[in-house]
């Protein structure tokens, strides 16, 4: 992978998310790719459980945000960015993550870890 082709899967991300349903997932992850949505949390496997955890987290198409990344790190397959997203208008919430991510051949994701932190939250729990 090269920079732009994991800035333009961000991208694309965003759009599947932004998108009606969740058939554009197929487009972004692997049948069997592995999403987590935090490093100590339960990972969801595969396109179906992945659609369902998008259902369930997300408002729906018309769910207001504004979203920015920057790579920060590509290594064959392996890639890092990190993401800001503002919920809402007024913002009721914002999140800075870095996102993991393992990439197969064609450019489609088979893993997914993101680090999500928001304002007040504690950096540690001990």
């Amino acid at each position: 992978m090269k920079r732009q082709q994991v800035s333009a899967w961000i991208d694309a991300y965003e759009r599947a998310w932004r998108a009606e349903g969740t058939d554009a997932l197929a487009e972004i992850f692997t049948e069997d790719a592995v999403y987590s949505q935090g490093p100590y949390l339960e990972p969801h496997h595969g396109l179906k459980e992945i659609a369902v955890m998008w259902e369930e987290t997300r408002d729906g198409p018309g769910e207001v945000f504004r979203m920015t990344h920057e790579v920060i790190a590509v290594d064959g397959d392996m890639a890092v960015a990190r993401v800001e997203v503002w919920y809402g208008e007024p913002v009721r919430h914002e999140f800075r993550d870095l996102w993991v991510m393992s990439f197969a051949e064609d450019g489609r994701c088979r893993a997914y870890e993101e680090w999500p932190f928001a304002p007040g939250q504690p950096i540690s729990a001990v």
